[in-house]
């Protein structure tokens, strides 16, 4: 009989220990909501009328404004964001060694005038004594060999004077055109040297696009080509023309460089944005790609990939590999197929297993 209870109470106490772990099992059942989600659908689309290139948006007028000489700045007259006219003084360097070289130089022209106006006299004696047969051809040649002399020393002196005037402007830095200051690389204090870049001056306005395109792609692209140009800040596009197409890529590690104008635009575009240009080109036949929104593709380091729907209504991180950008689409040239449905957007945070409610 003890036996008998005894074996009731041990099947009790497995039961109730079976029922625990089941409730701890519907315990951490996953309650957490779905996630809305709108999807799309792969569809292989035509490509090759287009061939996209980056580049970056610069000023048709730019200057590095630098300098000749070595000096110490004395003076910076104007600030990054300043308007400037053509010929209106920007840098003033340290030119006092300049100003002891043009007193040397005046004073060699003090000398040299004296010089020369002393041997004019003496020439202009001797030429009328020889004409009166007072003097002979050998003093007339020596007079007239110091008169050529004394005037070549006054000429070589003036157009050393001008030399050092020329060096003066480079110690007084003037704007080359109207414009801004858009960089300053410089402040007062600091050592000048030959070349080295001072200031940055655009005119703004005439904006361009320099693009680098492959060598397989170059032949494609010609001369005043109408072109779209998809900026990135703005998210806006403009009409440009292509005005210049390099025909060597020697110095630019096999690409070549196009040069596009962009049309007078509405929208505030400023040098060094980023923009997308497509070259229209020939169709090919068997140019069918798989595109996806740019927005929808998912980075992690190196690596990119795209959310899917698996068959239990859940985020599967696909991983792909992607080919050139076409504007605000990018191709996949594996790990997706047509016909697959991607997540293109979310209203909450997604995760692999991750519920979702398909909008």
């Amino acid at each position: 009989m003890q036996t008998k209870l005894y074996l009731i109470a041990l099947i009790t106490l497995v039961i109730t220990i079976s029922s625990c772990g089941s409730e701890d099992k519907k315990a951490v059942t996953d309650n957490s909501p779905a996630v809305a989600v709108k999807v799309n659908t792969v569809s292989e689309q035509s490509g090759g009328t287009f061939l996209s290139a980056s580049g970056k948006i610069e000023a048709v007028n730019s200057a590095n404004i630098s300098t000749r000489m070595m000096g110490y700045v004395d003076k910076i007259y104007v600030q990054v964001g300043d308007k400037v006219n053509k010929g209106q003084q920007l840098i003033s360097i340290n030119n006092t060694d300049l100003s002891a070289k043009l007193a040397q130089v005046n004073a060699s022209i003090t000398e040299a005038t004296a010089a020369f106006a002393n041997a004019e006299k003496d020439y202009k004696r001797y030429t009328a004594l020889f004409n009166e047969n007072s003097a002979s051809q050998k003093e007339l040649d020596d007079i007239t060999a110091n008169y050529n002399m004394a005037k070549a020393r006054l000429e070589g002196a003036k157009q050393m004077k001008n030399e050092v005037n020329a060096q003066f402007s480079y110690s007084n830095i003037r704007a080359p055109f109207n414009g801004v200051v858009t960089n300053k690389f410089i402040k007062v204090g600091d050592m000048a040297n030959p070349g080295m870049p001072l200031l940055e001056v655009e005119s703004p306005g005439d904006f361009q696009v320099l693009a680098m395109i492959p060598e397989s792609e170059i032949l494609q692209i010609k001369d005043d080509s109408e072109v779209l140009v998809l900026i990135k800040t703005p998210n806006e596009s403009v009409q440009g023309k292509v005005v210049e197409v390099s025909t060597s890529a020697k110095n630019t590690g096999g690409q070549y460089m196009v040069k596009v104008m962009l049309d007078k635009s509405e929208y505030n575009l400023l040098s060094g944005m980023y923009a997308t240009v497509q070259f229209p080109t020939v169709k090919k036949k068997n140019t069918n790609k798989v595109l996806i929104p740019l927005d929808a593709v998912v980075h992690n380091g190196q690596l990119a990939g795209v959310y899917t729907v698996s068959e239990s209504n859940t985020a599967l991180l696909r991983w792909l590999r992607l080919g050139r950008t076409y504007g605000d689409s990018v191709e996949v040239l594996s790990g997706l197929s047509a016909e697959e449905d991607y997540i293109i957007s979310a209203e909450g945070k997604l995760f692999n297993g991750a519920k979702i409610s398909i909008q």
